[in-house]
């Protein structure tokens, strides 16, 4: 599903209004670049976060986050996020290795990371510290 594709074809109000998708798997999260078209054929994007999650009967779900972001922001957006990543790359360059899996956390690169000052800190973690 990493591939885009394109609902350009169909006669549908859905074909019209979503007109490209693409999908990007990062770990636990799904990350979706949506285009879709205002009545007007006017584009813009949908930036969505997904992430699966488990309800207290077990039962799985998707929480999920919504960005609209207008054509007229484009640039200045693309810009800020340009500016940060090159920020973090170059402030914190051992931020952006590769996290060592989480079900082999007894690993020689698991304990290499840490010492490095390196600590993987999810969403979940800081969750559950508020309880």
């Amino acid at each position: 599903m990493d591939e885009g594709f394109d609902k350009k074809e169909g006669n549908g109000r859905n074909d019209r209004e979503e007109i490209f998708s693409k999908a990007v798997r990062a770990g636990k999260r799904t990350y979706f670049f949506d285009v879709k078209a205002t009545r007007r054929n006017d584009y813009y994007l949908t930036l969505t976060e997904s992430k699966k999650r488990f309800g207290r009967d077990g039962q799985p779900y998707f929480e999920k986050h919504k960005i609209f972001l207008y054509k007229e922001d484009f640039e200045k957006f693309s810009e800020g996020l340009a500016e940060v990543i090159e920020f973090i790359k170059e402030a914190n360059p051992v931020l952006l290795e590769k996290a060592p899996e989480e079900t082999n956390t007894d690993s020689k690169e698991t304990k290499d990371s840490i010492s490095k000052g390196y600590t993987n800190v999810e969403f979940e973690d800081l969750e559950s510290k508020k309880d």
